[in-house]
């Protein structure tokens, strides 16, 4: 299993769509992929368009893909599990972050127990004026038990609802902020300037709860 932190997928095609002077408007939309059920790569299409015809790998984050501003009909994909579909409000100037995930439906008269992919949608709030870590879960649990040291060597403790964030203030002003779950270490999360940094919890193909980071200097909250 391959745990990425603060992974930046740097898509070569879409740099043109954020140079171009053409009087339109732009946002951006990061993915952060927690698909772990099916086979190969995620596919991610924007308004019908395949951006990066090489796919997702599991626990890939990309950094802000520029789109032109307005809403924006989302798809992801990948085999084994039906498609996850939403549609964005993109903001100028603003990223709005999707972390695709799978669910286990269970069978009903109409059709078999089956993969299904649902997206879960952060969106920008104001500028964050310190350095906090932003927890959000996707993973099956209704909580995730998630611990982060502080400089003096004391361990906070934090309880992260699924589907929903929690803020917790980093007390570190550079380096890398040590994370662990049930005493099992999670990546530790490298900081620098001020701002957000993001630390999305899912679980891998074997169930297991994993986790990556990106920064974000927004504070975020999930849609």
């Amino acid at each position: 299993m391959r745990t990425i932190s603060s992974l930046l997928l740097v898509l070569a095609s879409l740099a043109p769509l954020a140079a171009q002077d053409d009087g339109a408007k732009y946002g951006f939309i990061r993915l952060v992929n927690a698909v772990a059920a099916g086979e190969g790569k995620v596919t991610l299409l924007l308004d019908g368009a395949d951006l990066y015809p090489s796919g997702y790998q599991l626990g890939d984050a990309t950094g802000g893909m520029g789109v032109e501003a307005g809403r924006c009909k989302v798809v992801v994909q990948r085999d084994g599990a039906k498609d996850g579909t939403t549609t964005i409000q993109v903001e100028e100037g603003k990223t709005t972050t999707i972390i695709p995930f799978a669910e286990l439906i269970p069978a009903t008269d109409d059709e078999p127990e089956h993969w299904q992919i649902r997206i879960l949608r952060l969106k920008q709030k104001a500028e964050s004026e310190r350095r906090n870590a932003t927890f959000v879960s996707v993973a099956r649990d209704d909580a995730v038990p998630v611990e982060m040291r502080d400089p003096d060597g004391t361990w906070k403790k934090y309880q992260v609802k699924r589907f929903d964030t929690t803020v917790a203030p980093m007390n570190y002003p550079e380096g890398y902020v040590p994370l662990r779950m049930k005493g099992r270490e999670l990546p530790s999360i490298p900081v620098l300037d001020i701002g957000n940094y993001v630390v999305v919890l899912y679980n891998d193909a074997d169930g297991e709860v994993q986790a990556l980071n990106f920064r974000d200097f927004h504070h975020v909250t999930a849609d």
